[in-house]
């Protein structure tokens, strides 16, 4: 149902069963899928493909052009994967040619008030954006990760799956995947042992994670030093794996 107030494009495409509410306005080449709820004052701009079953809330600002000085006005995208929710005042900028020329929420985030997803980023599986979490363009933030209000994260940094970032923390370099970091600036405690448990991680996991990050920040090795002794140390489960190849991976440098 589209209430008789909203403004739609005639190109936008628009599912039959989206609900759009009083005084929404969706732009040309906007796509919205099946069971999408769309609340009032939503602006969708064009060049937005929003999956179905997501719910946007009042005064959300979606797909307006990045906050680049760099934009030239080339077409680019956002996209918003099934089941996101996004709350009020949330905006959501598309992308720029120089990072791919995507944006990109996935499946099932929740993207709380006042969140602000800058050109280029990329969200990842069930990730949480706590009220007023700001990030700046080139993010990738993994799957299950939670970002906890009041945090901004510098341009290009990379957020593992599963870590937890504490509210009010400044990120200005890459957070690995199962962890926690807080503070300002970031800081690494240990591994997001709650988190990992409520998300069915073995005692077995837990502990050869714990080991990997005893090595990597407990014992003053160097980067490879790290990685040598942990392949040699620590059984090369697949978490494992995907902690070390983080670090020995990031560009930016890695939070400790």
């Amino acid at each position: 149902m589209i209430h008789p107030t909203a403004l739609v494009d005639p190109k936008a495409e628009i599912d039959s069963d989206v609900e759009i509410g009083p005084y929404s306005i969706i732009g040309s080449n906007v796509q919205i899928g099946k069971g999408t709820v769309i609340g009032p004052h939503v602006v969708i701009e064009p060049y937005v493909r929003i999956e179905q079953s997501c719910r946007i809330f009042q005064y959300a600002s979606i797909g307006a052009i990045p906050q680049d000085l760099k934009f030239r006005g080339e077409k680019s995208y956002l996209k918003i994967g099934r089941g996101t929710v996004i709350r009020e005042f949330a905006t959501l900028n598309r992308g720029t040619e120089g990072g791919g020329g995507v944006t990109e929420v996935g499946e099932e985030n929740l993207l709380m008030a006042y969140v602000h997803i800058a050109h280029d980023c990329k969200t990842g599986h069930k990730v949480i954006l706590a009220n007023n979490a700001t990030l700046a363009g080139h993010i990738h933030i993994g799957d299950y990760s939670f970002i906890g209000g009041l945090v901004a994260i510098h341009q290009f940094v990379n957020i593992g799956d599963y870590a937890y970032v504490g509210g009010k923390t400044a990120v200005v370099k890459d957070i690995p995947p199962f962890v926690r970091a807080a503070g300002d600036r970031a800081r690494l405690y240990g591994i997001n042992t709650v988190g990992l448990k409520r998300h069915g991680f073995s005692t077995q996991t837990l502990s050869a994670l714990k080991k990997t990050y005893r090595i990597f920040f407990r014992i003053g090795l160097t980067v490879n030093e790290a990685v040598a002794r942990a392949r040699a140390e620590v059984e090369q489960i697949p978490d494992v794996v995907n902690l070390v190849e983080f670090i020995k991976s990031s560009q930016r440098g890695v939070t400790r």
